[in-house]
């Protein structure tokens, strides 16, 4: 192999590394946007449940109140 071969070789090498990864930062993109809806949806169930638990832990309290005028 020439000197020159070798250099097309190392060239085109790493012209394929670069399309490699930018379809990993490409990849890693879209994974890190999936993620973030992932969190907000948890944060809104987590918002739901807490706002389910004060509800039923309401309910019980006037329950309990009512209870005890009987």
């Amino acid at each position: 192999m020439s000197v020159v071969d070798k250099m097309w070789d190392a060239i085109t090498t790493v012209i394929r590394m670069n399309d490699r990864i930018e379809r990993i930062a490409i990849t890693l993109k879209h994974q890190q946007e999936k993620i973030e809806q992932m969190t907000e949806r948890v944060f809104r169930l987590e918002a739901m449940l807490d706002i389910a638990l004060t509800k039923q832990v309401s309910r019980s309290r006037k329950l309990r109140q009512l209870e005890d005028k009987i």
